[in-house]
């Protein structure tokens, strides 16, 4: 029993992480990446984040943009477990799923180069890890496992079920600030250098309450649970001593059915004492920040129709500090993740991309690009890297089209695969491969003013994890995501 309730802070310590950076990076810096991802080897003042050393090839002057995204998503858990049985609110279900519903109203990035000769400085804000808050509003499996499991055990002392109430919620920003300089070595090459620093900011809250133990006199407050079994193991304690202190008085041995029916109840009264704490439920309040800077390098190549460009940034240790509720947790090694004053490891890993564009004519441009995230060479907690089975790749590509000189459409699509693992994914800790797709426009409303507007869906596939210890887990884990994004670039 006490094995149990310590599960359940740990199940619900680790959920919590998945806000905090680790695998998933943000590449949609601007609306340009959302109508066709394949930038990589694009010359456009997008470049500032995804092709920095192509930006020196745009005309001299002074450009500035201003993007804004709406992003909707949703993470499922479709679980079972035969412990959901005994649950008041699953009507007698093994099958329950949990959705954790992520919105991001406002996710802006600005990029601005100034271009003079073979100089080009650039500057870039934007929001390369997480971008909004997610919100379980019934908790999750990990959660309500363990309250079902600790009432299947408590089924000797009168309990047949259990009734709760879970919630989690999670908001996780990644501030990131880049400048840097490129310069043109030749009409056909460029050289890019800059640093980027990243601002973490992140809350964390998670509750378990209301939990009831059901009775033969229906559901009762796992707290009067606890005192009034606690009350009648102790008087069957207080008849086994007595007999005990008799037999010993009358110098027989004792019984060995009567000593290990003490050991039983001693280590029953043992467990319902360490569970009074936990009585009122589970509160969790983490607050946590962190900074980590890095450099950023990037190449560029022009051949004929042909352009070829490289980026490479490296990782980025962040250490986020912890403003928390929890202040001992010893006895737990997952809470002190949360413990305050604590520095959590969450390195945003390196990036390696590669890309290239051709164009056939004038008005058309072909793109590809290969992404590299070096996530097993990353710290985070718990060496959360070491259970992926490779770093991620992602694969893509895209076509733009120059209707006239005011109008381009365009359109793309990128391909995503992790290395993931059962041991990997836990409740909303995880990612699924995807694939996504994003078409849009941009238009010159005057000769330096154009504006873009572009949507991007990923879709996901289902990964599906068997646990077959002490609790038999089957989960299948599976996600959404839309992107909406308007941008105005303007160029003096």
């Amino acid at each position: 029993m006490k094995k149990s309730i310590i599960s359940l802070v740990v199940f619900m310590m680790t959920t919590l992480g998945a806000f905090a950076g680790g695998i998933l990076t943000n590449t949609n810096q601007s609306v340009l990446f959302l109508k066709n991802p394949a930038r990589d080897a694009a010359i456009g003042l997008d470049g500032v984040y995804s092709n920095p050393a192509g930006v020196a090839f745009m005309p001299e002057g002074f450009h500035v943009a201003f993007n804004w995204q709406y992003a909707h998503q949703s993470r499922t858990v479709n679980s079972t477990s035969p412990v959901y049985a005994l649950g008041k609110k699953n009507n007698g279900s093994d099958n329950k799923i949990f959705e954790g519903v992520a919105d991001a109203p406002i996710i802006p990035s600005l990029q601005a180069a100034w271009n003079k000769g073979n100089w080009s400085v650039q500057f870039n804000f934007s929001v390369p890890g997480g971008g909004g808050s997610c919100e379980f509003a019934d908790g999750l499996g990990s959660f309500e496992r363990v309250v079902g499991s600790i009432a299947s055990m408590l089924q000797p002392l009168g309990a047949q079920g259990y009734d709760m109430d879970g919630y989690m919620k999670g908001r996780q920003y990644f501030y990131g600030i880049q400048l840097g300089a490129a310069y043109k070595v030749n009409p056909n090459f460029s050289v890019y250098g800059g640093l980027r620093l990243l601002y973490g900011d992140a809350t964390y809250k998670a509750k378990i309450s209301n939990i009831q133990v059901k009775t033969e006199a229906g559901y009762v407050d796992f707290a009067d649970f606890l005192t009034y079994s606690s009350t009648t193991i102790n008087n069957a304690l207080d008849k086994v001593n007595a007999g005990i202190a008799q037999y010993e008085a009358a110098g027989v041995p004792v019984p060995a059915e009567l000593i290990a029916q003490q050991a039983q109840l001693e280590g029953t009264k043992q467990n319902l004492t360490y569970l009074q704490k936990y009585a009122q439920g589970v509160n969790l309040l983490c607050n946590q920040d962190g900074v980590g800077i890095a450099p950023i390098i990037g190449v560029d190549y022009k051949v004929g129709n042909f352009n070829f460009a490289a980026k490479y940034e490296f990782k980025t240790q962040i250490r986020m500090k912890n403003e928390s509720t929890v202040f001992e947790a010893s006895e737990i090694n997952a809470v002190n993740k949360y413990k305050d004053g604590e520095k959590v490891n969450e390195d945003a890993p390196a990036l390696l991309t590669i890309g290239a564009q051709w164009k056939p004519i004038n008005a058309v441009s072909l793109n590809l690009g290969w992404h590299h995230y070096f996530d097993k060479d990353a710290s985070w907690y718990n060496n959360a890297q070491d259970l992926l089975k490779h770093n991620t790749n992602e694969f893509l590509a895209g076509i733009e089209w120059d209707v006239t000189d005011k109008l381009n459409v365009s359109c793309g699509g990128q391909l995503t695969r992790y290395g993931l693992s059962d041991d990997y994914m836990n409740d909303i800790s995880f990612v699924v491969n995807s694939y996504s797709i994003g078409l849009g426009c941009s238009y010159k409303v005057k000769d330096n003013v154009t504006l873009t507007a572009a949507y991007f869906q990923t879709n996901y596939s289902d990964y599906e994890k068997k646990v077959t210890e002490s609790i038999p887990v089957n989960e299948t884990f599976t996600r959404t995501n839309r992107v909406l994004g308007i941008g105005c670039q303007v160029d003096f």
